[in-house]
């Protein structure tokens, strides 16, 4: 297994990079030019600041198995297709049976701020959510590094 971290706006790329050197599990972070990240345990890539690009080379070193770490729906959907495990930075799985409605949910808010229509933005990030999520993760890195 290998993590990749899309890290482009990604509040929870520390922890996951704490985790993967916990476990003893390859990471990878990707990122386009506009950011910068450096860490000594992760590799990291930096790809141009075209739209997905980090999203299109991130599905093209997925193998059936490695873990994402991403907000992005559409890159979840294209990650589950690759047979990965996908984790949303709140702790939730992305799964086939909820990719479709979290994809149509999307299409909805991008249809409503096209005709005009305001959406509320995310709230403030807090603790119980990156607790959530290091505990989602880490949860799976014991399964993983037990087997």
């Amino acid at each position: 297994m290998h993590i990749y971290i899309d890290a482009d706006g990604c509040p929870v790329v520390e922890q996951t990079i704490r985790l993967a050197r916990q476990y003893g599990v390859p990471c990878t972070i990707l990122c386009d030019s506009a950011h910068v990240f450096q860490d000594e345990y992760a590799n990291t890539i930096t790809v141009s600041t075209w739209a997905d690009s980090v999203d299109f080379r991130l599905v093209n070193l997925l193998h059936p198995g490695d873990l994402v770490i991403t907000q992005d729906y559409g890159l979840a959907a294209m990650c589950l297709a690759r047979q990965a495990y996908v984790l949303h930075q709140d702790g939730n799985w992305y799964t086939g049976e909820n990719i479709d409605g979290l994809l149509e949910t999307r299409h909805t808010a991008k249809r409503i701020r096209r005709q005009g229509g305001r959406l509320r933005g995310a709230p403030k990030r807090t603790l119980a959510q990156d607790q959530a999520f290091c505990q989602a993760l880490e949860q799976r890195l014991r399964v993983v590094t037990t087997e």
